[in-house]
């Protein structure tokens, strides 16, 4: 998994700590709300990519 340099550890650290289902996509990088916490490869609606990931997905794959 590749996460974009615009988005920090420390971003997505406080995404999961806010408990609001938020999550990024990795294509673009911009912060995407209503995302389960598990999704993967959701349908940006930014950039269209499938490449929104719920954050605590994200740390289960850099992490995990």
């Amino acid at each position: 998994m590749s996460i974009p340099q615009t988005i920090k550890l420390l971003d997505i650290m406080a995404a999961v700590e806010r408990d609001n289902n938020e999550g990024f996509c990795l294509a673009c990088g911009i912060l995407a709300s209503g995302v389960e916490p598990d999704a993967r490869g959701y349908k940006c609606d930014a950039c269209g990519e499938l490449g929104v990931y719920g954050a605590e997905e994200i740390l289960i794959q850099l992490f995990g």
